[in-house]
């Protein structure tokens, strides 16, 4: 029975990250928009910001999946948290920008 409630507790876990993928597009979406309204500086940067923060979402969402391929090699493990971090750093600094100017 203990099979069960893991196997359910993934499907959550599955559907919440597509919730927080499915809202980090969105707002990726408006923020275009609002950019293409009205071309500004700002919003550039929001928009990139939005841009980097739902490609670090997707990356990390991918990571977790393929995870347990990294247990195996410790440089493998450190390239996918690597790479699930930079995008996040970049998207956090681009609305850093576009809130400081």
């Amino acid at each position: 029975m203990p099979d069960l409630t893991i196997w359910a507790a993934r499907g959550v876990l599955i559907l919440l990250r597509l919730v927080l993928f499915g809202l980090s597009l969105g707002l990726t979406v408006i923020s275009f928009q609002a950019y293409q309204s009205q071309q500004t500086e700002r919003l550039q940067y929001a928009f990139i910001g939005f841009a980097f923060i739902s490609m670090g979402v997707a990356v990390s969402n991918v990571v977790a999946q393929i995870g347990w391929v990294a247990d195996t090699v410790e440089i493998v493990r450190i390239f996918f948290q690597a790479s699930e971090t930079v995008p996040f750093i970049v998207g956090f600094a681009m609305l850093y920008l576009s809130l400081y100017r």
